[in-house]
């Protein structure tokens, strides 16, 4: 049985908890980082040296960086949606993955997340602020635009590339923050909100993150 170790409220952790049901494996989940702790203990470095979360354990096998696992459990457990034969689709999940982790994420959960949501307010900076919701805003509208084209970002069926930015969407969504008109986006997140999996693992609420630097 597999084992994904993290805490559930966070974004990476998340992500896995997500695709590992839709893909219906049989998993165990062990809490792990923020209040339970456990990352700088002995065994959990032997398993990921970076004291990190989340971390997957299937068998012998080891695998570590929530991409990394995101693509061996596409690659080991998923039907052709998840895991695409040609070179061409495979480029497709790959160039959307990589743009919510090098730019999709970091202004959003750095920018906007981190500094709106987790900062105390007395220690917001709101210039960097206003800052991030405007590259948010071009950011989205960039994925409202590819949305203008098929109902997931994968294509006709959800697959690998809506998992990372599609785990945003709870969060952009659920705070007070003004947004821009995203049609296309808020019919992929209907869409997603329709999925009992995303529903379990993504939609969870976060309130305890309020004001609050350390994890």
């Amino acid at each position: 049985m597999l084992t994904i170790w993290g805490r559930r409220n966070s974004y990476n952790v998340q992500k896995v908890l997500w695709l590992a049901d839709e893909l219906n494996i049989d998993y165990r989940h062990r809490l792990a980082g923020g209040e339970t702790g456990g990352l700088d203990a002995e065994s959990f470095l032997s398993m990921n040296p970076n004291g990190r979360i989340p971390v997957l354990e299937d068998g012998d096998l080891v695998v570590w960086e929530t991409d990394a696992i995101l693509r061996y459990l596409s690659s080991a457990y998923a039907s052709r949606a998840f895991s695409p034969r040609s070179a061409a689709a495979q480029s497709h999940i790959d160039r959307w993955m990589a743009w919510a982790s090098t730019s999709l994420e970091p202004a959003f959960f750095t920018g906007v997340f981190w500094g709106f949501y987790r900062t105390p307010v007395e220690r917001h900076d709101a210039e960097a602020i206003t800052r991030a919701l405007e590259k948010c805003a071009r950011l989205y509208s960039i994925l409202d635009a590819q949305l203008s084209k098929a109902p997931y970002l994968s294509g006709e069926a959800l697959g690998l590339a809506d998992i990372p930015a599609g785990t945003t969407l709870y969060r952009y969504f659920e705070l007070d923050i003004p947004r821009p008109s995203l049609p296309n986006v808020e019919a992929w997140y209907e869409r997603l909100m329709d999925r009992p999996a995303y529903r379990c693992n993504v939609m969870r609420p976060f309130e305890e993150l309020y004001g609050r630097l350390a994890y």
